[in-house]
């Protein structure tokens, strides 16, 4: 009899090996649960089922509940399930109660005991917001939801949620302090580009790379025009690394050009910025059949004079639209989805990305999510893989 290894505090034959993960069940069983009374379920039951059913392509409490009849006497085998499948009523009523805030610290909790970071690693913040989760009628704004992603391997380390979109500058710090991040480099967009989020980072151990907008008024226009200079002159009179990378496809050449320098005690309020030390001028140009396109931008940062390392870590950033924001959109449909009531959208998100993490970490078969997931609905082996990866 198979058993998921992953999900429950047993494993195949009711025997954990020494190089398995913890189970996800043992940093969900101290979840509170929010219901006073008429408890006909256990909470971890519905848990596991709801986080089977999203990877086998659920997208609504509805969808869950139906996976869960369907599967019911798979399910059996390993759940107590002494009156059935939980209602579609139940699923939506636990998961609109569940506190969100522990729901992620439990998430971060497992995804910390599965993952390694290495140091260097780049780490992503960056925010999305769920579309359809607003409620004209009761006045609710949609949610906005701000994740940390590990760009070398693929997995969302947290998330939080925050109101509005001005509100990163408060939800990036809240979500940093839950995260074990020393040596990696946090990167993070013009929004995030705040005093409070550097040093919420060099706390942790951590460095970070920032973009620079306008948003930064001065330190962004000293920055541009000491590049503009510098480059204009040909970088004579300064010490700078400089990388170069190009990449040709699909009739396009994109042509990219790094500039970093660390001499910049000239840079005014330089020490209200912890421990910066280099700054980054990148310019990009794309040539396409009958035109060309020229964009420059600046970076500051905490990291080393290092050319290379700065155009890693620029790049890396912004693949999570690609590799995160692109597949909760088009593998989940995360923007169709019209969960709206109390924190059900925000913990419906926290299901999202466990399944996309155990998905992403499944790599004997060679598909996309939308076909991992699809496959996982039909071949209960599959699953399992899924659950154990």
């Amino acid at each position: 009899m198979c058993y998921l290894l992953k999900l429950l505090t047993i494993s195949i034959g009711g025997h954990m090996k020494k190089d398995q993960h913890p189970s996800i069940a043992k940093h969900f069983e101290n979840l509170t649960d929010p219901r006073r009374a008429n408890k006909r379920h256990k909470l971890i039951d519905i848990i596991t089922i709801a986080i089977c059913a999203v990877i086998c392509n659920a997208d609504s409490f509805t969808h869950i509940c139906e996976f869960g009849q369907a599967k019911h006497d798979w399910f059996k085998k390993f759940l107590d399930l002494a009156h059935g499948i939980p209602s579609v009523d139940t699923f939506e009523r636990v998961f609109a109660r569940i506190d969100p805030k522990e729901f992620k610290a439990c998430f971060i909790q497992w995804i910390q005991a599965i993952s390694h970071l290495t140091k260097g690693e780049v780490v992503a913040v960056d925010g999305k917001t769920l579309r359809r989760s607003h409620d004209q009628s009761r006045g609710k704004s949609a949610i906005h939801m701000v994740s940390a992603w590990a760009c070398a391997n693929g997995l969302v380390l947290g998330q939080t949620k925050t109101d509005e979109k001005s509100n990163e500058i408060t939800a990036i710090p809240e979500l940093l302090k839950m995260l074990e991040i020393k040596g990696c480099i946090v990167t993070i967009d013009a929004m995030g580009c705040q005093k409070q989020i550097c040093e919420t980072i060099i706390e942790k151990g951590a460095d970070y790379i920032f973009s620079l907008k306008a948003n930064q008024g001065n330190l962004h226009e000293d920055v541009k025009l000491y590049f503009q200079n510098q480059r204009e002159n040909a970088f004579t009179d300064v010490a700078f690394d400089y990388h170069e990378t190009t990449d040709a496809e699909h009739g396009k050449i994109e042509i990219r050009k790094y500039w970093t320098l660390s001499n910049i005690d000239w840079l005014q309020g330089k020490e209200n910025w912890k421990n910066l030390t280099t700054i980054c001028m990148v310019n990009r140009e794309r040539q396409f059949a009958n035109k060309t396109e020229n964009e420059t931008s600046y970076y500051i940062g905490s990291v080393e004079n290092n050319a290379k390392t700065f155009a890693h870590a620029i790049r890396s950033h912004w693949r999570v639209e690609n590799s995160l924001h692109w597949v909760l959109d088009v593998s989940f449909r995360e923007d169709d989805s019209r969960i709206r009531k109390d924190h059900a959208p925000d913990n419906f998100a926290v299901l999202r990305h466990i399944a996309l993490n155990m998905i992403k970490k499944e790599n004997s078969v060679k598909k996309s999510i939308k076909a991992k997931r699809l496959r996982a609905g039909w071949d209960h082996d599959y699953l399992l893989k899924i659950l154990n990866a």
